[in-house]
């Protein structure tokens, strides 16, 4: 068993904390979709753009948001109309206010819990977005904000007149950043537009790493020869694995060989995570074995240890108690207080025992 030091375990910390972020539920093919639906949104090729643009003095021109929203849409592949009449498959509807006015979602839960998801509390300068899928509304928003929220104090500070022009204007530069034609793709099951912005030239990492993220989210199976390749990049080796841990059973044996074989103690622990997932989601018993090699190999990293209980714990099995058990009683015979890696390899060594020590409760 081997500790990590200082700047390996602050990098780990960023990386574990990235896959809090990431693990979020997948919202690309709700239950309430009907087969009918589904297809009509994979399908989508045409978007009618609509934009209402509001401040304090009542309607303004919404045109630079307008150019602004279709051009991003374009940028990966969409057809924009801004007539009703011209033919479409759906309807993006934006509105763009000095002050919100709130009609979001509930405070906790569902929506409310997706990124950039409306903010109950803000009642600055925001844009809603929303769409129709033949005439009906969808339970999806996306609220892209200002980072001010009094827009009279900030057009004074910036020395401009008119503090709702201000405000739009600002929003169209919001938009220009916000990243909502990838969310749209992957709350229409698309896909195949994120996998060809994943192989520009011109696509950032950090656009890389969402495109990823997205994929994994929306349980794409065909990016898993994609996430394999994309492995051998290491900026982005980390968040492919925990795409691919999202992907199902056809993965198991890639995180298994990666467990075993990477040299790097994310990648490790990434692995185990992944392995974890599936696990857990499709009860499959046949990731404990190889997870508690690892955990009874006395060269495993701290780090790696805490994902490998944590994915452990996430699928009860009655050969996991003694090895936990034996892990405890070592882990409890260190004392440094100070140590926030050993910290939590002991919680998550506490939380698998309490979910495989109650197996016979469940089985």
């Amino acid at each position: 068993m081997s500790a990590s030091s200082p700047s390996s375990t602050a990098t780990t910390i960023a990386v574990l904390l990235s896959f809090s972020l990431l693990g979020i539920p997948a919202w690309a093919y709700r239950d309430y979709f009907t087969p009918e639906q589904k297809s009509q949104l994979a399908n989508i090729r045409t978007v009618l753009v609509e934009v209402l643009a509001l401040t304090d003095k009542g309607t303004a021109d919404a045109d630079p948001l307008v150019q602004t929203i279709s051009r991003r849409l374009r940028e990966i592949g969409y057809t924009v109309v801004l007539n009703r009449d011209d033919p479409h498959d759906v309807v993006l509807r934006v509105k763009c206010e000095q002050q919100k006015t709130w009609e979001g979602t509930t405070a906790a839960g569902g929506d409310a819990d997706l990124p950039d998801a409306p903010v109950r509390l803000w009642k600055g300068p925001a844009c809603q977005l929303t769409y129709l899928l033949k005439g009906m509304k969808i339970k999806w928003q996306k609220e892209v904000r200002t980072e001010f929220e009094d827009a009279v104090a900030a057009a004074q500070a910036a020395h401009v007149a008119d503090p709702g022009a201000y405000a739009l204007d600002q929003l169209k530069e919001e938009l220009e950043r916000h990243e909502f034609p990838l969310f749209l793709a992957a709350e229409w099951g698309q896909p195949e537009r994120l996998l060809a912005l994943l192989d520009a030239p011109d696509t950032s990492q950090k656009r890389k790493i969402l495109i990823i993220s997205l994929l994994g989210e929306m349980q794409a199976d065909e990016a898993l020869p994609k996430l394999k390749e994309v492995l051998k990049d290491r900026d982005l080796a980390t968040q492919a694995l925990v795409a691919i841990g999202n992907l199902g059973r056809d993965s198991i044996p890639l995180l298994i060989n990666i467990l075993n074989s990477s040299p790097q103690i994310e990648i490790q622990a990434a692995a185990a995570k992944g392995l974890g997932q599936i696990g857990g989601i499709a009860g499959d018993a046949s990731v404990v074995p190889p997870l508690l090699a690892k955990l009874q190999d006395p060269h495993t990293d701290w780090v790696v240890l805490t994902e490998v209980a944590w994915a452990l714990g996430k699928i009860p099995d009655k050969r996991s108690i003694q090895p936990l058990y034996d892990l405890d009683r070592k882990l409890q015979a260190i004392r440094d207080p100070e140590n926030m890696v050993l910290k939590q390899l002991k919680e998550a060594v506490f939380w698998a025992i309490k979910q495989c020590d109650t197996w016979d409760q469940y089985s």
